[in-house]
């Protein structure tokens, strides 16, 4: 059944079902190399994650989902301090920009878009200059993915509070003068579930011309004065291009002892009626990744033949 709506669901990073895999390796499983041997290594790592992204493209298009958010590993360890590396140091490394090239190909003419996610130790408002030296280095080379792949998003969260938010943000603003083009055009800010609310980043967006991800569930776990509907709309403002939200469900419920925690799939009444006709992309946040898509998936489209018999 295909959804009569807008709305465009997006997959995250891995299948459970699928026998889609993308591989990872450790500093101490390279560092037992020698460094011929470790970027022969490597080369098969990140040839097969460029391989099984493509694929994972390809059941996007063949399932009807309309987004992907490319896992952060995709070249793993591509920026640790010791062992990181350029893609051109690697024996044949042009051959996995032209498979990314491939990617980016491929979902334009499906009409499929991708995203990045850095990892939770990407904080620009650090008051550590080297966590922020790491992470603005992360951020270039997640965007260069997004460049090779065609990703108009690389989402990050608004980092630590430090006691004075008003001055943490104020840092935030500071280094985002050290970002090239290439990330800026592409960096997102997402509301997260114990520090920053929606309504604590708006004006950071407004000022940086940074788009909001709007995250409903952290904005549950997170309030501020707006309703999810007020903070829908404020974040759409931020936009100049297709809004992403993200959306996922607690694991033991609402009344539950963690409900930061995420489900394996998504309840139907954590997704808001007034999202449906709005043109959205939605990544899913659920641990039964493909599955809770296509179940989510499925009940919107029962939902929305429901109501309008």
């Amino acid at each position: 059944m295909q959804i009569n709506s807008p709305i465009r669901l997006g997959l995250c990073c891995a299948f459970i079902n699928e026998p889609i895999k993308f591989r990872t390796t450790t500093v101490k499983s390279i560092s037992g190399l020698d460094r011929d041997k470790a970027l022969d290594k490597l080369y098969e790592l990140c040839l097969n994650n460029a391989q099984q992204l493509f694929k994972s493209l390809e059941f996007c298009a063949a399932n009807n989902i309309g987004c992907f958010r490319i896992n952060s590993q995709i070249l793993p360890i591509k920026t640790h301090a010791e062992f990181g590396y350029d893609i051109y140091d690697i024996p044949n490394g042009e051959n996995i920009v032209n498979l990314f090239k491939d990617c980016r190909q491929y979902s334009k003419e499906n009409n499929i878009r991708t995203s990045l996610h850095p990892d939770q130790f990407v904080v620009m408002n650090s008051p550590n200059p080297d966590v922020v030296n790491r992470s603005i280095a992360e951020l270039e080379y997640q965007a260069q993915v997004a460049e090779w792949v065609g990703a108009d998003v690389v989402n990050i969260h608004g980092g630590g509070g430090y006691g004075d938010k008003p001055k943490a943000l104020s840092t935030f603003a500071k280094n985002l003068n050290r970002l090239s083009d290439r990330v800026r055009k592409r960096l997102t800010l997402e509301n997260d579930d114990v520090t920053y609310t929606p309504e604590d980043l708006l004006s950071l967006c407004h000022n940086e011309n940074i788009p909001l991800v709007f995250d409903i569930h952290h904005h549950r776990c997170n309030q501020d004065k707006m309703t999810s509907e007020e903070a829908t709309k404020k974040a759409i403002e931020t936009w100049d291009r297709e809004p992403m939200f993200h959306i996922s469900s607690p694991r033991q419920g609402w009344n539950g002892p963690k409900p930061r925690q995420h489900h394996d799939y998504i309840d139907l009444k954590d997704f808001p009626d007034y999202w449906i006709n709005l043109k959205l992309t939605v990544e899913v946040e659920a641990k039964a990744k493909e599955v809770a898509v296509l179940k989510l998936k499925e009940q919107i489209t029962k939902k929305i033949i429901r109501v309008s018999r």
